[in-house]
Protein backbone atom coordinates (compact mmCIF):
# COMPACT_ATOMS: atom_id res chain seq x y z
CA UNK A 1 0.00 0.00 0.00
CA UNK A 2 2.79 2.24 0.88
CA UNK A 3 4.07 2.55 -2.95
CA UNK A 4 0.57 2.78 -4.47
CA UNK A 5 0.45 5.40 -2.11
CA UNK A 6 3.52 6.69 -3.22
CA UNK A 7 2.80 5.96 -6.96
CA UNK A 8 -0.47 8.28 -6.95
CA UNK A 9 0.93 10.71 -5.48
CA UNK A 10 3.87 10.92 -7.93
CA UNK A 11 1.49 10.60 -10.98
CA UNK A 12 -1.50 13.12 -9.62
CA UNK A 13 0.65 15.97 -8.63
CA UNK A 14 2.44 16.70 -11.81
CA UNK A 15 -1.08 16.41 -13.72
CA UNK A 16 -3.03 18.87 -11.37
CA UNK A 17 0.34 21.26 -11.07
CA UNK A 18 0.27 21.46 -15.04
CA UNK A 19 -2.22 23.81 -15.54
CA UNK A 20 -1.66 25.97 -12.15
CA UNK A 21 1.89 26.47 -13.29
CA UNK A 22 0.90 27.98 -16.65
CA UNK A 23 -1.46 30.22 -14.65
CA UNK A 24 1.22 31.55 -12.51
CA UNK A 25 3.41 32.00 -15.15
CA UNK A 26 2.29 35.48 -15.70
CA UNK A 27 0.11 37.92 -17.32
CA UNK A 28 -1.83 36.94 -20.53
CA UNK A 29 -3.48 38.66 -23.22
CA UNK A 30 -6.99 38.84 -23.44
CA UNK A 31 -7.46 40.04 -27.00
CA UNK A 32 -5.07 39.64 -29.68
CA UNK A 33 -5.98 43.26 -30.83
CA UNK A 34 -4.94 45.01 -27.64
CA UNK A 35 -2.12 45.04 -25.17
CA UNK A 36 -4.69 44.59 -22.22
CA UNK A 37 -3.86 42.18 -20.38
CA UNK A 38 -5.24 40.12 -17.02
CA UNK A 39 -3.21 38.44 -14.60
CA UNK A 40 -4.18 35.86 -11.74
CA UNK A 41 -4.73 37.67 -8.52
CA UNK A 42 -1.82 37.07 -5.64
CA UNK A 43 -2.82 33.94 -3.64
CA UNK A 44 -1.13 32.16 -0.95
CA UNK A 45 -3.56 29.08 -1.60
CA UNK A 46 -1.34 27.59 -4.18
CA UNK A 47 1.63 25.23 -4.49
CA UNK A 48 3.15 22.16 -2.68
CA UNK A 49 1.67 21.94 1.23
CA UNK A 50 2.90 19.57 4.16
CA UNK A 51 0.49 19.21 6.82
CA UNK A 52 0.74 17.19 10.08
CA UNK A 53 -2.62 16.16 11.65
CA UNK A 54 -3.75 15.30 14.94
CA UNK A 55 -7.49 14.65 16.48
CA UNK A 56 -10.17 12.54 17.19
CA UNK A 57 -10.29 9.03 15.78
CA UNK A 58 -13.13 7.12 15.70
CA UNK A 59 -13.43 3.18 14.48
CA UNK A 60 -16.28 1.26 14.27
CA UNK A 61 -17.10 -2.13 13.72
CA UNK A 62 -19.60 -4.90 14.35
CA UNK A 63 -21.90 -2.34 15.85
CA UNK A 64 -19.48 -1.21 18.26
CA UNK A 65 -17.00 1.59 18.37
CA UNK A 66 -13.91 2.90 19.80
CA UNK A 67 -12.58 6.49 20.48
CA UNK A 68 -8.95 7.55 20.69
CA UNK A 69 -6.13 10.30 20.07
CA UNK A 70 -5.00 9.90 16.64
CA UNK A 71 -2.24 11.44 14.23
CA UNK A 72 -1.20 11.37 10.84
CA UNK A 73 -0.12 13.94 7.90
CA UNK A 74 -0.72 14.97 4.87
CA UNK A 75 1.07 16.22 1.51
CA UNK A 76 -0.61 17.84 -1.32
CA UNK A 77 -0.73 20.19 -4.25
CA UNK A 78 -3.48 23.43 -4.94
CA UNK A 79 -3.84 24.70 -8.28
CA UNK A 80 -6.08 27.88 -8.86
CA UNK A 81 -9.50 27.76 -11.61
CA UNK A 82 -10.56 31.56 -11.81
CA UNK A 83 -10.31 33.62 -9.05
CA UNK A 84 -12.10 31.33 -6.18
CA UNK A 85 -11.90 27.88 -6.82
CA UNK A 86 -8.73 25.75 -5.12
CA UNK A 87 -8.13 22.27 -6.68
CA UNK A 88 -5.80 19.83 -6.13
CA UNK A 89 -4.49 16.32 -5.39
CA UNK A 90 -3.45 14.80 -1.82
CA UNK A 91 -1.95 11.94 -0.15
CA UNK A 92 -2.74 11.35 3.17
CA UNK A 93 -1.35 8.80 6.50
CA UNK A 94 -3.18 8.30 9.48
CA UNK A 95 -3.39 5.35 12.64
CA UNK A 96 -4.85 6.19 16.01
CA UNK A 97 -2.40 6.25 18.91
CA UNK A 98 -1.80 2.58 20.29
CA UNK A 99 -4.05 1.51 17.13
CA UNK A 100 -7.74 0.79 17.99
CA UNK A 101 -9.64 -2.77 19.01
CA UNK A 102 -13.19 -3.51 19.08
CA UNK A 103 -14.07 -6.66 20.93
CA UNK A 104 -17.59 -8.09 20.16
CA UNK A 105 -19.76 -11.39 22.54
CA UNK A 106 -20.25 -13.56 19.14
CA UNK A 107 -21.01 -17.11 19.26
CA UNK A 108 -20.13 -17.49 23.38
CA UNK A 109 -16.99 -16.32 22.04
CA UNK A 110 -14.78 -12.86 21.46
CA UNK A 111 -14.43 -11.02 18.00
CA UNK A 112 -11.70 -8.48 18.00
CA UNK A 113 -11.65 -6.05 15.38
CA UNK A 114 -7.89 -3.89 15.23
CA UNK A 115 -7.78 -1.32 13.03
CA UNK A 116 -4.03 0.14 12.41
CA UNK A 117 -2.57 2.41 10.06
CA UNK A 118 -4.63 4.58 6.87
CA UNK A 119 -3.34 5.55 3.45
CA UNK A 120 -5.55 7.88 1.33
CA UNK A 121 -5.27 9.75 -1.87
CA UNK A 122 -7.76 11.63 -2.77
CA UNK A 123 -8.70 15.48 -4.96
CA UNK A 124 -9.91 18.45 -2.35
CA UNK A 125 -11.97 21.36 -3.82
CA UNK A 126 -12.68 24.21 -2.26
CA UNK A 127 -13.93 28.13 -2.55
CA UNK A 128 -11.90 30.92 -1.47
CA UNK A 129 -14.65 33.29 1.13
CA UNK A 130 -11.94 35.31 1.43
CA UNK A 131 -8.27 35.80 0.41
CA UNK A 132 -7.73 34.47 3.73
CA UNK A 133 -10.09 31.85 4.02
CA UNK A 134 -10.62 28.25 1.49
CA UNK A 135 -13.60 25.98 2.52
CA UNK A 136 -13.49 22.60 1.09
CA UNK A 137 -14.42 19.41 0.21
CA UNK A 138 -13.03 15.86 -0.51
CA UNK A 139 -13.01 12.52 -1.64
CA UNK A 140 -10.65 9.49 -2.47
CA UNK A 141 -9.90 6.61 -1.90
CA UNK A 142 -8.39 4.89 1.30
CA UNK A 143 -6.67 1.00 2.64
CA UNK A 144 -7.02 0.27 6.62
CA UNK A 145 -4.62 -2.74 7.56
CA UNK A 146 -6.73 -4.87 9.86
CA UNK A 147 -6.37 -7.61 11.42
CA UNK A 148 -9.86 -9.90 12.77
CA UNK A 149 -9.19 -12.20 15.53
CA UNK A 150 -11.92 -14.86 16.73
CA UNK A 151 -11.31 -16.17 20.35
CA UNK A 152 -13.90 -19.54 20.56
CA UNK A 153 -14.39 -21.33 23.75
CA UNK A 154 -12.70 -24.50 21.83
CA UNK A 155 -9.75 -23.32 21.23
CA UNK A 156 -9.52 -25.40 17.48
CA UNK A 157 -12.61 -23.21 16.42
CA UNK A 158 -10.77 -19.76 16.95
CA UNK A 159 -9.33 -18.00 13.88
CA UNK A 160 -7.07 -15.13 12.83
CA UNK A 161 -6.95 -12.85 10.08
CA UNK A 162 -4.54 -10.04 8.71
CA UNK A 163 -5.19 -8.36 5.93
CA UNK A 164 -5.89 -4.85 3.93
CA UNK A 165 -9.42 -3.51 3.49
CA UNK A 166 -9.65 -0.44 0.16
CA UNK A 167 -12.74 1.73 0.58
CA UNK A 168 -13.44 5.60 0.35
CA UNK A 169 -13.12 8.65 2.76
CA UNK A 170 -15.13 12.21 1.95
CA UNK A 171 -14.89 14.86 4.45
CA UNK A 172 -14.69 18.82 4.77
CA UNK A 173 -13.58 21.86 6.25
CA UNK A 174 -11.70 24.73 6.35
CA UNK A 175 -8.38 26.24 5.89
CA UNK A 176 -6.97 29.32 7.08
CA UNK A 177 -3.63 31.31 5.57
CA UNK A 178 -1.48 32.83 7.80
CA UNK A 179 0.42 34.86 5.56
CA UNK A 180 -0.47 38.01 6.74
CA UNK A 181 1.45 37.13 10.18
CA UNK A 182 4.16 35.98 8.88
CA UNK A 183 7.21 36.87 6.20
CA UNK A 184 9.96 34.52 4.23
CA UNK A 185 9.86 30.98 4.67
CA UNK A 186 6.61 31.15 6.79
CA UNK A 187 4.57 33.22 5.31
CA UNK A 188 3.53 29.76 3.31
CA UNK A 189 2.10 28.67 7.25
CA UNK A 190 -1.68 27.77 7.47
CA UNK A 191 -3.96 25.91 10.00
CA UNK A 192 -7.27 24.36 9.34
CA UNK A 193 -9.62 22.12 11.05
CA UNK A 194 -11.91 19.26 9.06
CA UNK A 195 -14.21 15.87 9.17
CA UNK A 196 -13.35 12.57 7.32
CA UNK A 197 -15.22 9.34 7.03
CA UNK A 198 -13.94 6.62 6.01
CA UNK A 199 -15.77 2.96 5.08
CA UNK A 200 -13.85 0.23 4.34
CA UNK A 201 -16.41 -1.66 2.56
CA UNK A 202 -16.05 -4.56 5.24
CA UNK A 203 -18.76 -3.26 7.74
CA UNK A 204 -15.99 -1.39 9.22
CA UNK A 205 -15.42 2.70 9.38
CA UNK A 206 -13.34 5.72 10.97
CA UNK A 207 -14.51 9.13 11.46
CA UNK A 208 -11.90 11.48 12.80
CA UNK A 209 -12.20 15.27 13.59
CA UNK A 210 -8.36 16.83 12.98
CA UNK A 211 -6.41 19.78 13.25
CA UNK A 212 -3.99 20.76 11.46
CA UNK A 213 -0.83 22.41 10.96
CA UNK A 214 0.83 23.36 7.41
CA UNK A 215 3.37 24.96 5.24
CA UNK A 216 2.67 25.57 1.72
CA UNK A 217 5.77 25.62 -0.30
CA UNK A 218 5.22 28.37 -3.86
Amino acid sequence: MRNLFLASCAILLPIVAAPAMAQDAGPAPTDMSTTETRTVPATSFRGIRIEGNVGGDRFQSQGVHNDKLGYGGTIGFDGMIGNRIVIGPEGSYWRADGWTDNNTAVNGGTLSVRSFEEYGVAVRAGVLVTPQLLVFGKGGYVNNEQRSRFTAPLAQNSTYQHFGTDGYQVGGGAELSMANHFSGPLSGLYVSGQYVYSDYHDHTSRQRVMLGVGLRFK
